[in-house]
């Protein structure tokens, strides 16, 4: 916690800052990180971030950059963001990029409660009271973490008995990632995550193959009205991507989204796909965005708020759209992170779908007032101040955090 009394900021009112607090709590496989603004009027803004998806020190980068935020306004919100960051300009991206963007949100959060508004009103207003969503991870965590989620899936009829399911319950899209069947059952691919440990990085011809098995499978379960999406992350090379989306071209694929340093071979890889080619979610700014969009890399850039600051992130939708591109939402955290997307995504004209998790660990929807509304593959969107929830403090500390260090906060793949 940072606390001063001393105001360095243009503000002399009480919407300036006077405290910082970082909380965390149990996760199961991670933890859940959220920021704590308080004004001098006793004003509250939140923000969520997460520390354990490759960003080890979050926590620490935030309570060094809290000191020069202590004392200006919530109001301030965009100088604050670029004094910022003209202080970290040669490491602002990466842990420092997440923290300004942790920093940047908590100030809108206050903002709008200050106002008595809802955010999406001070990103633009809404232009939609509900946003599409696909559930994400569908499968990933019955297979990988089923001692925390349940409904453990060990073969393609799992997988298609699921499809079913996601039908059933009323979504009309779903992604998955790659796994491969091996004696012990399905088990996650993720070489680009060090799981396996293969920086060679192959697509070899029984991973398309155990792709290929994945997909008619969730088609068998799910339908052909379901639209289904696939993630390869990082998890190949150039030639390797290329491989994959040719031989995938006859599913009729929504997207398949890939992670990937070079936009030049990134643009190579879409000219090879036959389905929409997504990615984008580990770049920060437009800066970052701007050299995908010009070599024709993506066609829906994906970005996350929660790195980025919404804020920020309105930039680069608004340069997405600029040059004829829809975007989505990367969202993988917990309650309070898909709310502040769905606000986010309310006040963005070109957002397409938003991703979501179906599958929660038991106690996600105690530690907040208000958790998320689907409803027919929608999440609905109310008109409470601020993101329209916030954590329970009591609640947070009633499930400490337990995992340290970036080896406990990798999700295994597979492994229990």
């Amino acid at each position: 916690m940072v606390d001063a009394a001393s105001s360095i900021g243009s503000a002399d009112s009480g919407t300036v800052v006077e405290r910082i607090e970082t909380l965390s709590c149990d996760a199961a496989w991670r933890n859940y990180y959220f920021l704590k603004v308080t004004t001098a009027d006793g004003v509250v803004g939140w923000a969520e971030y997460d520390e354990g998806f490759s960003s080890p020190g979050l926590t620490t980068a935030i309570e060094a950059l809290a000191p020069l935020v202590i004392g200006r306004s919530v109001f301030d919100h965009e100088p604050t963001y670029q004094y910022l960051f003209a202080r970290t300009r040669q490491a602002a991206s990466g842990v420092i990029g997440e923290a300004l963007g942790a920093i940047e949100n908590a100030l809108l959060d206050a903002k709008a409660r200050t106002l008595g508004v809802p955010c999406y009103d001070l990103l633009g207003g809404k232009v939609r009271d509900r946003i599409r969503v696909y559930w994400s991870h569908c499968r990933t965590w019955r297979i990988n973490l089923a001692h925390i989620y349940g409904n453990r899936i060990t073969d393609l009829d799992g997988v298609r008995a699921l499809g079913a399911e996601v039908a059933e319950r009323g979504f009309t899209a779903l992604k998955t990632n790659i796994f491969r069947q091996t004696p012990d059952g399905l088990r996650g691919w993720l070489p680009g995550f060090g799981t396996p440990f293969a920086p060679e990085l192959n697509v070899s011809r029984q991973l398309i193959n155990e792709i290929r098995a994945t997909l008619q499978a969730f088609r068998d379960g799910a339908g052909d009205d379901m639209d289904l999406l696939l993630d390869l992350n990082f998890n190949a090379r150039t030639e390797g991507y290329a491989r994959i989306v040719r031989e995938l071209a006859d599913f009729g694929l929504f997207w398949i989204e890939i992670d990937t340093d070079h936009p030049d071979a990134m643009a190579h890889i879409r000219s090879k796909a036959g389905c929409t080619i997504s990615g984008g979610e580990s770049l920060f700014g437009v800066r970052e965005l701007y050299p995908y969009l010009v070599a024709g890399s993506l066609d829906v850039p994906i970005i996350d708020g929660i790195w980025n600051g919404f804020w920020q992130s309105a930039k680069m939708a608004a340069m997405a759209d600029g040059m004829g591109h829809s975007v989505a939402p990367h969202n993988f955290y917990g309650h309070l992170a898909t709310m502040m997307n769905a606000h986010w995504a309310a006040a963005t004209p070109n957002i397409i779908i938003m991703e979501t998790d179906i599958d929660r660990i038991p106690w996600d929807d105690e530690i907040v007032t208000v958790a998320p509304n689907y409803v027919d593959s929608h999440l609905m969107l109310g008109d409470a101040p601020g993101w329209g929830t916030e954590p329970i403090e009591e609640a947070l500390a009633a499930h400490p955090p337990r995992l340290s260090g970036l080896r406990e906060r990798r999700p295994p793949a597979g492994d229990d």
